[in-house]
Formats: structure tokens, sequence, C-alpha cells
């Protein structure tokens, strides 16, 4: 069972981890989709009641353990595939706005230059694109016509600005290019390697709005379908749980089954306060436990919990903070 329980703990927090991680924007929100049949899970644990339906107590408790382990092993699975087709959508589409931000010398020029601001289709002729800081506007100005033979007077336009600099537009015989950038960035010009290829401009557009349109179509059902699955993660625990409880208290106290399950909710102050009265109401059920409790050296032989864990009664912990979004 500490198996079992260690395994749905583990799904159950990946799943409200990826709730966050798909809301995104939203994640002040994620707590209030962390439900379980419907309503918020301390509600849901004050309520709890054997779901005779899909766990019919009639049959073998190896058969109910095995249930509930199919279930979550399905929706880890189910979990796996549906979140490497969103995490790959949303990753080239990161990729992409990646390439949309930063300054002049490192963004994607799709959508700042057009087909105007070059010569095009020219076997002597090419325009390149010269990114140059704003202190020296004036300079590129003045010298860029001189930086190497063969440049075209009056060909440069300023198509772009950010906070560093301006985006020039230059052009010049094909047969000087390289002698021009060596001379630029002599001069702190820095060429950019990019030439105008109107369908390759037009298919990274196309690219990425497709990208987040499927984005957008995947969101919906993704998220409902993780909503609902934490619910049933949730809830199949909560009954791992309750076997436990059942499991133990046989092993414990032997047959016939004669006890009573309760939840309990101290506050912090009043936590050690309920643990001595338990204590103390419980200890003839178990001498050796309750006498342990004294002595936090002593090891109870045989359990593989430590003695503050080990009490007359069973006790198991709910621990809903493990489940915080944050």
């Amino acid at each position: 069972f500490y198996w079992f329980f260690y395994f749905y703990i583990v799904i159950i927090k990946k799943i409200a981890q990826y709730i966050g991680d798909v809301m995104e924007d939203s994640k002040d929100k994620v707590q209030e989709n962390l439900l379980a049949s419907g309503v918020d899970l301390i509600s849901y644990l004050m309520r709890f009641e054997w779901d005779m339906a899909k766990y019919p107590i009639k049959q073998p408790l190896k058969n109910i353990a095995e249930a509930l382990t199919k279930q979550i092993t399905q929706i880890e699975t189910d979990l796996k595939s549906r979140a490497e087709v969103y995490n790959n959508i949303k990753g080239n589409l990161q990729n992409l706005e990646k390439r949309t931000v930063g300054n002049l010398l490192t963004r994607t020029l799709a959508d700042i230059v057009h087909k105007e601001d070059f010569v095009l289709n020219s076997e002597y002729l090419i325009t390149l694109v010269v990114v140059v800081p704003k202190s020296n506007y004036t300079q590129w100005q003045k010298t860029y016509e001189s930086l190497s033979d063969m440049v075209v007077p009056r060909s440069t336009k300023l198509i772009a600005e950010d906070a560093e600099g301006g985006l020039f537009t230059v052009t010049l015989f094909r047969k000087v290019m390289d002698d021009f950038k060596a001379k630029a960035r002599e001069n702190r010009f820095i060429v950019r390697e990019f030439y105008f290829d109107e369908r390759e401009l037009k298919c990274e557009k196309e690219e990425m709005m497709k990208l987040a349109s499927d984005k957008k179509q995947q969101y919906g059902p993704l998220l409902r379908w993780l909503k609902v699955n934490f619910s049933e993660a949730f809830v199949a625990w909560i009954h791992i749980k309750a076997l436990r409880v059942f499991v133990e208290s046989v092993l414990r106290y032997g047959l016939p089954v004669n006890f009573q399950a309760m939840l309990l909710q101290p506050n912090k102050k009043s936590s050690k306060r309920l643990r001595d009265v338990l204590n103390a109401v419980f200890k003839h059920l178990d001498e050796v436990a309750a006498a342990s409790i004294m002595d936090a050296g002593m090891d109870i032989p045989g359990l593989q919990l430590s003695n503050q864990e080990y009490y007359p009664y069973v006790y198991f912990k709910i621990d809903l903070s493990l489940l915080e979004y944050s």
C-alpha cells in the first residue's frame, strides 16, 4: 500500500502542476480548478463515501487494489501522450515567438521588411540590411557610399528602429558584398545575414498562425481532461487511503472487524493536544506503541516507520498541501 500511495500522489501532483503550466497567465486560478467530484478537496473528504459502483466491496481486496492501480496507470499514460502533443505545439510556438522579440541584431525580420525595400531578381545588384547604433546614424549616412566600391548612391533607407539602433537597407553590386561587410564591421555597422525571400517569410508567418491556432484548439479539451482526471485520480487516492485504514486495522487488531474510521482536521495549535488525547484514549490497544511514543529513540521491531508515525491507533495523514500550486 505504501507503493500505491506514493504512485498516486506523484500522478496527482503531476496533473495539478500541469494544470498550472497549461493555464499560464491564469495560474492564480489553478487551486479553484483542483476539485474532486465537483467540490473542493476538503468538502469531498468530509463527505467521503465508498463508491460501490466503481469498486464493489464484495470482490477481493486484491481485485479492488488492482482496479485502482489500473485506473491511475491509464491516467498516467494518457497524461504523457496528451502533454507531449501540447508541449510540442507550445514549444514550437514559443521558439517562433522568441524570434519576434529582442533587438534588431537577433530578431526575425519577417514582420519588419517589405518587398519594396529590396532590389530583387537582379544578376548584379543586391540589397543588404545593416544594423546601425543610434549614435552612429550620422556617420552611416556620411560613409556608407564609400565603404566599398560599387555602392549605389543614395540607396540607404531606415526601415525599423528599436531602443539601441536602426535597421538600414543599402544596395550594392554583388561582387563587392564581402568587402562591404568587412568595412562595415570595422565601423561598427553590422550587416545581417538576411536575403529577402517572400515565400519563406510567408511560410514563417503562416507557421506561427497555425501553431497559435493549434494551441488554442488543444487548450480547452486538454484543460477539461486534466480537471476530470485530477478528480478521478484524487478520488482513487482517497479510496486507497480508506483501503489502507481497513487493511491496517485488520492486521493490527484481527477479526472480526470492529473499528470506526474518522477524519480529523485540527488546526496547528491544537494538533499536539489532539495527539495527546488520542494516545491517552487508545493506549490500551497497543501498550508497546503507547510506551514507545514517550521514548523518541526507540524503534518498533518489524516496522519501517519511525516511532513518531506509529500510534496505538491506526493513523494515516492526508496532506493536501502537497497539491497546492504556487
